[in-house]
């Protein structure tokens, strides 16, 4: 329950701090006012820690430079267009913004940049009440004119003005409301639920950049599930990310199989738990967790009703990977990010074999060599992806899982099974063989890794003799 009486203790002490008594002495002293606004109010108010400092003033770009340079080691003008000066001050990375009055015309997200006179005008154009308020420095004063207090206190998003005009200045604000829906645990209002179904394909304005900055921020929450949610509810994923609404596969009275929706979230929500166990200081691992998200969105074009009542997904994992390759692609992810997730996709049944009989060493260094860097995603994910309420089953699985991440160590202490390679070298293989670098030199290679798979380590003078017999047996 939120006890407003700490919370503005809180935001006195935020105020007393040393980087905001620094930039609020000297605004005064220029004559200019000055507020810090947005989510550091919001989250001292709710005991949540407070990182990059935002401030909002009076002054112009001009001015606001002039003001902070004396006390700040670094200063940037990057968005000076925008009315945004950077600078460090004390130790801390802090931003101020002139106020704002930005007109739109309803087409494009770029909007007409005009500068504000109050306060109280700058903080009804933001996007939800609760990051609407701010807190006048020196003083200070907390200044809410949109009942941000009283929307944190009911756990409630709304915007400070009518949602349809909110979201037709920004799109994005329509994904905004789902990550803050996760981030907070707060509800979304009803009026503001009804402008984003009625608004979604406004989205398509919007730069793929700044929808995968969103999404990004999404996942990265604790429960990215519940504003996972919203954007189905709503439709509003439908525009960028349509894949996951198609899991919801319609199921008959006679081909009866899991919900791949639900399921796909209980593979997300049960990832980023292992993933806390795993790597508890860890930043989360936006990969890993698409990875789980999008694991099965290969199922709706490879779903098969056989006669009988089954239903087959046959190759899905391939399918899959593809399209997950080209829908992060759309998105403007990056291509390490890319290659993480369609890997691990690809791969993300491969394990189901070992628990229905055990591998040979040979199988397990190929699991490795297949995994590569993404071996530890790889152990969250198929873990992840049982969902079973099968007890006995899920306990075999477990079992399994547990075997083989014990059979890698085991193999890891006796050879270099992270970087597994031939005993020979390519120069190696030229000078056994008396041959020049081209093709067979690649064919004596493959040979020479698939040996390494199957046996382990030979050692240089066996690996040797068995080159020279596979040579001579294809002579």
């Amino acid at each position: 329950m939120l006890n407003m009486a700490e919370g503005m203790a809180r935001l006195a002490a935020l105020a007393e701090s040393r980087v905001v008594s620094t930039v609020a002495r000297a605004f005064a002293d220029a004559g200019h006012e000055l507020a810090i606004v947005g989510g550091p109010v919001r989250d001292a108010i709710l005991g949540r820690p407070t990182h990059d400092l935002d401030f909002t003033t009076d002054a112009r770009p001009d001015d606001i430079l002039r003001i902070v340079t004396p006390i700040s080691t670094a200063q940037w003008d990057i968005g000076r267009a925008f009315g945004t000066i950077g600078a460090r001050i004390a130790g801390e990375q802090v931003e101020i913004t002139t106020y704002r009055a930005d007109s739109y015309d309803g087409v494009t997200r770029k909007p007409t940049v005009a500068f504000g006179d109050t306060l109280e005008d700058d903080l009804v154009r933001r996007d939800f009440t609760v990051n609407a308020m701010a807190l006048r420095v020196p003083g200070p004063t907390l200044v809410d004119p949109n009942g941000g207090v009283e929307d944190l206190l009911r756990g409630l998003l709304r915007t400070p003005t009518d949602p349809r005009i909110s979201f037709g200045d920004d799109p994005l604000r329509m994904l905004r409301a789902a990550r803050f829906s996760s981030q907070l645990g707060f509800e979304v209002d009803p009026a503001t639920v009804e402008a984003i179904e009625q608004l979604r394909e406004t989205l398509r304005i919007v730069s793929p950049e700044r929808i995968q900055g969103e999404l990004v921020r999404l996942l990265q929450t604790d429960d990215p599930v519940r504003g996972l949610r919203l954007l189905v509810e709503t439709e509003l994923i439908e525009e960028f990310l349509p894949e996951i609404p198609a899991l919801r596969l319609e199921v008959d009275e006679h081909h009866h199989h899991k919900d791949v929706y639900e399921h796909s979230l209980t593979v997300l929500r049960q990832a980023i738990e292992l993933e806390g166990v795993r790597h508890p200081d860890a930043a989360p691992d936006v990969a890993l967790r698409l990875a789980a998200l999008l694991h099965d969105i290969g199922k709706p074009a490879t779903r098969k009703l056989e006669p009988g009542g089954g239903v087959t997904f046959h190759h899905h994992d391939v399918k899959g990977s593809r399209m997950a390759r080209k829908r992060l692609k759309d998105l403007r992810f990056d291509a390490a990010t890319i290659e993480s997730v369609s890997r691990l996709i690809e791969l993300h049944l491969r394990f189901f074999g070992y628990a229905e009989g055990a591998w040979t060493d040979a199988a397990v260094r190929r699991y490795v060599r297949d995994a590569g860097p993404e071996l530890d995603r790889l152990h969250i994910l198929t873990r992840a992806d049982v969902t079973t309420r099968n007890k006995r089953k899920a306990a075999r699985l477990a079992s399994a899982y547990d075997d083989i991440e014990s059979r890698i160590d085991t193999l890891r202490e006796q050879e270099e099974i992270d970087a597994i390679r031939p005993d020979l070298d390519g120069n190696d293989i030229q000078r056994i063989l008396g041959i020049t670098p081209g093709r067979e030199v690649g064919e004596a290679y493959r040979f020479l890794m698939e040996l390494r798979l199957d046996e382990g380590v030979l050692g240089p003078d066996a690996a040797e003799q068995r080159l020279r017999a596979w040579w001579a047996a294809r002579s």
